[in-house]
């Protein structure tokens, strides 16, 4: 059976570097706050104390989240130094393409589009200066809202969003149930906007 303090951990790491609410976690915990706070330092405790663990979990405003510890804070900068280099993954041009074409978006929103967690990219975007937070949501947990940036422009040699490669003449599959279009369908041209961006 799966303790609750692994279930905490559980969705702190799904929550990504946007962090849960202690509302949230009470929803989805089914605990008061009392418990929840007491799981919470356990929870510290149990990470600082590993010395084999590069994670740490902190409380801000009612708002839990793990990030990496002080002790490997070099690493992890001369990691995203390192990676300012590099040509963009393929998973962060997904993204990258998501947020240019249906920003302002959630990172929640953007992990159901892609179906797997997009923490770790996203942030190496807002590493590189491409992806921006700017405001929150009007929901539950008000997450965080993401943009893209001027310097994304610049990147990819753009004036302004409308020089974005044009989506148009999908076929009907292209579409959700909303009416949304869909960046990886097979058909139409979504994927040659991304072969555009991957071209650049």
């Amino acid at each position: 059976m799966t303790s609750k303090i692994a279930k905490l951990q559980a969705l702190l790491y799904m929550a990504g570097d946007g962090g849960i609410k202690k509302e949230q976690l009470r929803d989805l915990l089914q605990l008061a706050d009392p418990e929840i706070e007491s799981l919470a330092k356990r929870l510290q405790e149990k990470l600082a104390s590993d010395p084999d663990c590069g994670l740490q979990l902190l409380e801000i405003n009612d708002e839990y989240k793990l990030t990496t510890s002080g002790e490997v804070s070099d690493l992890v900068e001369a990691y995203f130094n390192k990676d300012l280099t590099k040509n963009i993954s393929q998973s962060a041009l997904e993204i990258l393409a998501i947020v240019a074409y249906r920003q302002p978006i959630t990172r929640i929103e953007i992990d159901e589009i892609r179906g797997v967690n997009s923490s770790g990219a996203l942030q190496t975007l807002v590493w590189r200066g491409l992806v921006k937070a700017q405001g929150v949501k009007d929901a539950p947990g008000h997450p965080k809202l993401y943009v893209t940036t001027d310097y994304f422009l610049q990147y990819f040699g753009y004036k302004s969003l409308a020089d974005l490669p044009v989506i148009e003449n999908f076929e009907d599959s292209s579409f959700d149930a909303d009416g949304q279009v869909d960046l990886f369908a097979e058909n139409g041209t979504a994927d040659e906007a991304l072969q555009k961006m991957e071209d650049l």
